[in-house]
């Protein structure tokens, strides 16, 4: 058991980006004694699914200039960039649009976990610790709080962050007897790659988006030369980063997006779309220019609102928002014009061992055979069926509670967390994609950055810091 210590003590669960920034945001604001302990169950802290890839060919998404984990310091992973021999010769109005090896970004993290949790020694009143495990409940009796892991250790603690990150990908129907099966990976973050079919095999992939990118990027820089099959049910791949033009007229300067209502802003924004067409222009800039207002706008639909965008717009808003660097997205074009990869817009109706492979059965009726298959649909997003262990936990001790949308945890002020009665916890907070239902844009590191400020300032009894705003607002990638 760690020992609890006479100084205040926040434990924050998730050594992701949001778990990390939380604990730097505490060290770099706070001036009086204070422990943090972060409990992180897989790799290193900072690097986890995202950044603890070892493929340089794994980019971002999104270019350096937007990419600063410190709100008030916009240029700050630019100005680090610059101490690394690799980018020496990268003149500066380039480095700002590269999208650089995402393995680099997370050595960028951890050189600020370095500096602020690890190296600042007496200069700060805090002390960190780091502990590897999984954390898989919480306890409160009033008096104390104590997260207990599955190894048996106990971590007591006066406030608590849940920064858990993303799920895994939900399960597929059969997908629950192929777990000892060698053709099936249903984590694509596991080392698939070490035991790729033959030349000439083929490889189904389920889903269609950034991970499936991932998959088939490191598929071509293998040499790879066999058959690839995505599938998912519109079959729509991400779209390029581009440069676009000076567009002012959107949003048009006295409307309040935030209170039209999914009618009249879809008709806004088709309006404005048609526009970009005809000036010969990319109609993607108005997502880039819609992106500040999309919480507030989130914010404001109500239920039904909510249901139909997730039912009839969600994937369409998905693939023109998360885009991919152009050269990624090049390659990916190639592999379609070779035929090497094969596109499928059908929905998935089971999956089932055929002898050494896997047959994917599709709504369509057709049925694709393959040496390897992967689920790379996405995170699991139906919060109350949850498979973590530790959310399962706290919902049936009743400490939290699905938000409306089941989507996410329930919180109120967006980061203090509710129990299903509606209390308020006056211990537990939450960020990151845990929010989804209540923020929706809640998982890119323009967001995450700010919230992980947020709430180290809420633990700290801090005013928010009005320098954090207007970066919140520079989403335009």
């Amino acid at each position: 058991m760690t020992p609890r210590t006479q100084d205040p003590h926040v434990a924050i669960i998730g050594g992701g980006f949001s778990g990390l920034m939380t604990a730097v945001n505490l060290a770099r604001l706070n001036t009086r004694p204070l422990n943090i302990t972060l409990v992180h169950s897989a790799g290193a802290a900072g690097r986890v699914v995202a950044y603890s890839t070892v493929r340089p060919e794994h980019l971002l998404n999104v270019a350096a200039r937007n990419m600063s984990a410190l709100p008030d310091q916009p240029d700050h992973l630019l100005q680090w960039l610059r101490t690394r021999s690799d980018f020496d010769a990268v003149p500066d109005h380039e480095l700002r649009e590269r999208f650089i090896p995402r393995q680099v970004y997370g050595d960028y993290l951890r050189s600020l976990l370095h500096h602020h949790l690890q190296a600042a020694g007496s200069m700060t009143p805090v002390t960190t610790s780091f502990i590897a495990g999984e954390a898989v409940d919480i306890e409160n009796t009033g008096d104390s709080t104590t997260i207990h892991l599955a190894d048996g250790r106990q971590i007591p603690a006066d406030r608590i962050v849940l920064a858990c990150g993303n799920e895994a990908p939900a399960g597929l129907p059969g997908a629950e007897t192929l777990q000892d099966h060698p053709a099936w990976t249903g984590n694509p973050w596991l080392p698939w790659h070490q035991r790729l079919p033959a030349q000439g095999g083929s490889i189904v992939i389920l889903g269609t988006g950034l991970t499936t990118v991932d998959a088939l990027i490191t598929l071509r820089t293998l040499g790879w030369q066999g058959s690839i099959h995505a599938v998912s049910r519109h079959g729509w791949l991400p779209h390029a980063h581009f440069r676009g033009i000076e567009y002012p007229d959107f949003p048009p300067p006295d409307v309040d997006l935030a209170t039209l209502g999914l009618e009249k802003l879809l008709a806004l924004m088709e309006q404005h779309c048609a526009r970009l067409r005809e000036l010969g222009a990319n109609p993607a800039i108005i997502v880039d220019r819609l992106r500040p207002h999309t919480q507030r706008i989130w914010e404001n639909f109500t239920p039904a609102e909510r249901t139909t965008f997730l039912r009839q717009h969600a994937a369409r808003w998905n693939v023109l928002r998360h885009r991919i660097a152009p050269d990624i997205h090049a390659q990916i074009t190639s592999a379609q014009l070779t035929g090497q990869l094969q596109v499928h817009a059908a929905g998935i109706t089971r999956v089932a061992a055929s002898g050494s492979q896997i047959a994917v059965h599709l709504q369509n009726g057709r049925q694709l055979l393959g040496d390897l298959v992967l689920n790379a649909t996405g995170p699991h997003i139906r919060f109350s069926a949850t498979t973590s262990p530790l959310l399962q936990n706290l919902l049936r001790r009743g400490l939290i509670s699905p938000d409306p949308m089941d989507m996410g945890i329930h919180t109120e002020n967006v980061h203090t967390v509710l129990s299903p009665s509606g209390t308020p916890s006056p211990w537990l907070l939450a960020l990151g994609p845990l929010l989804r239902g209540t923020l929706w844009e809640s998982i890119a590191v323009p967001e995450l950055r700010v919230q992980a400020r947020r709430v180290a300032e809420l633990i700290l009894g801090q005013r928010p810091a009005d320098d954090a705003l207007p970066v919140m607002m520079e989403y335009m990638i």
